[in-house]
């Protein structure tokens, strides 16, 4: 049978009658080469579902090419026209072994040239250089393929990769702070969205570094013993407020004085118990002694619970920047608090994941 004027072709096509109704039969290369000649009214269909056949998945997938997953007849012209233009013999394409030689490949044409030089980089890649074919097993694990190898064309750049060891180490920084992209093989590593993604947040980091630089007396008035400073007072910024609001309390009116204080009570309940683990319950009582306009004990007289943190915040906050001081002033307090102001406003803004 022809097809019109336009696409004649001298192919004879064979016929089969089944269900009713004649059908073309597939038999040859030739048949299939004039595949896209055949009128599609003799097709016996011109869909079928992508998945559910007694075909391999993976092939069934790439004919699906629009991935809407059923495959029409235009999709399987272009697989057969795909396989054809890189083939010697086109009767190999009907023979349906388990492997395909190496010579069977047309490397007279870029197509071929393609297919055959990465038929040959997977079989050196799976220790198999000597082989003169390759199998469908050969092709199905792209994580095996690929798992001796430095390269593998995904991409994503593990830092086994690197020959440098200071690029090799880069490559692991980058990974901690933004995180790393699977490669084929599933190593982590780094991809180019992941490089533009560190140097974008490094630029950030040095811009908000800068900063701080600019104006170094104010923003970090101990330099590197700021950080420690401020997390000294963020340790007992709460409890040290409590405490001078209940000094002012008691200062505001005498009958407060005893209220702001634990009453004996709660003492006496407390003492009647092993005070072994009771930690937590002490540190709710007042850091320190409350009386009317008293300032804060930084040596004796400090509640068990927050002697440690008060020692640290002698150490670390009240000496270097006030001085030495046996105690503190709510005058004192309010000072060492806008000293690190600048250093807190500065941590706030902090640009840059690094």
């Amino acid at each position: 049978m022809k097809s019109d004027p336009a696409t004649r072709t001298d192919h004879r096509w064979r016929f089969l009658r089944a269900g009713g109704f004649d059908q073309v039969r597939l038999e040859t290369a030739a048949d299939l080469l004039a595949l896209e000649q055949l009128d599609q009214k003799l097709w016996a269909a011109l869909a079928c579902p992508a998945k559910g056949l007694e075909l391999n998945a993976r092939t069934l997938q790439l004919v699906d090419t629009d991935g809407d997953g059923r495959i029409r007849a235009p999709e399987v012209i272009a697989a057969v026209k795909w396989a054809m233009a890189r083939l010697r013999q086109p009767e190999d394409l009907c023979r349906g072994a388990g492997e395909l030689a190496l010579t069977a490949i047309d490397e007279s044409r870029p197509e071929g040239r393609q297919l055959g030089a990465a038929a040959r980089q997977i079989l050196k890649n799976l220790g198999k250089s000597d082989a003169l074919a390759v199998t469908f097993e050969d092709t199905a694990d792209v994580a095996k393929i690929f798992d001796k190898t430095r390269f593998n064309g995904d991409g994503v750049v593990p830092p086994e990769a690197a020959d440098d060891d200071a690029v090799k180490a880069a490559i692991k920084e980058i990974i901690d702070v933004c995180g790393g992209v699977a490669d084929r093989c599933g190593e982590p590593g780094i991809d180019r969205a992941k490089l533009d993604q560190f140097f974008t947040e490094a630029r950030a980091f040095d811009e908000w570094w800068r900063k701080a630089e600019a104006d170094a007396e104010t923003v970090r008035p101990l330099g590197e013993a700021t950080a420690a400073a401020a997390a000294a007072v963020a340790a007992v910024r709460d409890k040290i407020d409590d405490y001078f609001m209940r000094c002012n309390l008691a200062a505001f009116d005498a009958r407060a004085a005893s209220s702001v204080n634990r009453s004996e009570a709660e003492y006496a309940a407390l003492a009647a118990r092993p005070l072994v683990g009771v930690d937590d319950e002490v540190k709710a009582f007042p850091i320190a002694h409350v009386e009317p306009e008293q300032p804060l004990p930084l040596d004796k007289g400090i509640n068990p619970s927050w002697q440690a943190a008060v020692v640290q915040l002698q150490a670390d906050a009240v000496k270097p920047l006030l001085g030495a001081k046996s105690a503190l002033t709510q005058t004192d307090w309010q000072s060492l608090l806008a000293k690190l102001v600048p250093y807190g406003a500065w941590q706030e803004a902090k640009a840059g994941a690094l």
